[in-house]
């Protein structure tokens, strides 16, 4: 197979799959001057919109043709044999176990690391404080309705982790090729082809929940376990080497080989291995709000005239600002066609999150708005000071958005005038179940609320109306990644042996992509020193 990059096609040759593939084989036959293409594949596709008056799609195609040779002796810098994009096996350790690995977390780095597991055989038994899809989808629903507090009913814990309310989003910007294997499995498993391709992947919130459920049966198939509501309670600690684990305070299951792929709010589970005399450091994370437009208005802005164009979806923006205080503001997480949703995880707590289904079809787009926040920015000496300051800014949310859960919430236009906000304009908030207007200027510290002032500006400069007067704010953001890192050896294991540290909880990943790759690392590691 022959690979060449930046083949363009018009918005109106990529209408859908059949006549993109077509497209692109004319384009290839007449730009080469070649006979025949016997298969060709699509290895990325991505959207150049930056000239006002084309807007195109950018391909790296694979394909064969007979005339192979005489296109490598062209020695173009387009041109490349198809490299091995297959993920390998790997060979099994000489160490025999003598009890099932077991995994805490069924997020992405539980789920990937327990696929690993189950496909070379080792039977892992997986357990996860929340629950099933269906039943995560209907507490949270009540919860919404009686807006009493449940923790099952928390998006931050529960089959898919944190991720399955998040769009599914899969960008990621390490380099490395179990990317595409966690891409090839979520297909195998139900998601759309063109996942494995397209430059910014996403699945969506409703069809990742179908996605997981097929893994989860898969590994069951395979001989694993995955048992819902099963809290990691306690650890069996002898002489610095795991022998156990206690769940709901009741059950002891001995294993000395424990893969902790918690979520960034797994709080209890932090204390808890702090207490334990994990290796531990504070780790920078951001905090912030999440800011609502219309996406008629983000498509405007970055397809131009093209913005209503059947081969373009929902657009999206990816936004950054240095302050001349040191401070950065950066969009994270932005959902196009989306909806902000509720991520409390504690009761008396409001936290922010941002939602698309997977047509990302919604009138409004969201994004957090975040700046990032140092280690040093809280007092004390604590590992988990980090953990702390998160918490006391979701009291305040809560408090201040009425202790209800509702959250609290501001224009624009009044944050910048500094202001309370006293009515909601053309911008509706999706946040469920309410809003309480405020002045997140007196309720953010002042390093956030001026750096997301001066961004804001620099913002609207890049795209015309993001700091619209009639924009939304909701807040607070706090659970931009994970407070903490458990210190890990190179071969991925802690200071408490049989402990392995992975996924973003743990401080290792910063999104679906990454916290999946990272547990199929983690579940690598375990493979090549452990024979079954």
């Amino acid at each position: 197979m022959i690979r060449v990059n930046e083949v363009k096609l018009d918005l109106d040759q990529a209408l859908n799959k059949d006549i993109e593939k077509e497209n692109l084989v004319k384009y290839l036959k007449k730009k080469y001057y070649l006979k025949s293409i016997k298969e060709l594949s699509i290895y990325k596709k991505a959207i150049d919109a930056r000239r006002a008056d084309r807007v195109v799609f950018v391909y790296t195609v694979d394909f064969s043709t007979p005339e192979e040779k005489k296109l490598l002796a062209l020695k173009q810098k387009h041109f490349t044999v198809t490299p091995n994009m297959e993920y390998e096996r790997i060979e099994s350790g000489d160490i025999s176990l003598s009890s099932r690995p077991v995994i805490v977390g069924f997020g992405p780095s539980g789920i990937f690391a327990g696929l690993i597991l189950a496909r070379y055989g080792y039977k892992p038994i997986i357990i996860e404080m929340g629950l099933d899809i269906d039943s995560r989808d209907e507490l949270f629903e009540e919860f919404l309705k009686s807006r009493k507090f449940n923790k099952h009913a928390s998006i931050q814990f529960g089959e898919g982790g944190a991720g399955t309310y998040s769009d599914g989003k899969l960008t990621t910007s390490i380099n490395d090729l179990r990317c595409r294997f966690v891409l090839k499995t979520l297909v195998e498993h139900g998601a759309e082809e063109d996942l494995i391709y397209i430059n910014k992947p996403h699945v969506g919130t409703d069809k990742l929940k179908m996605i997981i459920k097929n893994i989860r049966n898969e590994i069951i198939s395979l001989g694993g376990e995955v048992r819902f509501n099963s809290q990691l309670s306690d650890l069996i600690i002898e002489n610095d080497s795991l022998t156990g684990i206690k769940i709901n305070d009741t059950e002891i299951l001995r294993t000395n080989v424990l893969l902790l792929g918690i979520g960034h709010s797994s709080r209890e589970t932090f204390e808890l291995i702090r207490n334990y005399g994990f290796e531990m450091t504070r780790k920078p994370f951001s905090i912030g709000v999440r800011i609502e437009h219309p996406q008629e208005m983000i498509n405007k802005s970055q397809y131009g005239k093209f913005y209503n164009h059947p081969s373009l979806g929902a657009a999206d923006y990816k936004l950054s600002f240095h302050d001349a205080s040191g401070r950065s503001a950066y969009t994270f997480c932005m959902c196009p066609g989306g909806y902000v949703v509720c991520g409390s995880s504690e009761a008396g707590g409001v936290v922010t999150n941002g939602m698309s289904e997977s047509k990302r079809d919604n009138y409004y787009a969201n994004s957090a708005l975040l700046v990032n926040v140092q280690t040093d920015d809280f007092p004390g000496d604590d590992v988990l000071a980090g953990m702390y300051f998160q918490r006391e800014l979701e009291v305040l949310a809560f408090n201040k958005g009425g202790r209800n859960y509702n959250a609290p919430a501001q224009l624009v236009g009044d944050f910048l005038n500094i202001r309370e906000s006293k009515e909601i304009k053309s911008v509706t908030p999706t946040y469920k179940p309410g809003v309480t207007l405020v002045d997140f200027n007196e309720l953010l510290p002042k390093f956030v609320s001026s750096t997301l002032k001066n961004a804001l500006v620099d913002f609207d400069r890049k795209i015309k109306g993001f700091a619209m007067e009639d924009a939304i704010m909701t807040g607070f953001e706090t659970r931009s990644s994970s407070p903490v890192r458990i210190v890990r050896n190179s071969d991925y294991e802690s200071n408490i042996k049989g402990v392995y540290p992975m996924g973003e909880g743990a401080g290792y990943a910063g999104g679906i992509m990454s916290s999946a790759v990272d547990g199929i690392k983690t579940a690598e590691a375990i493979i090549k020193k452990y024979k079954i």
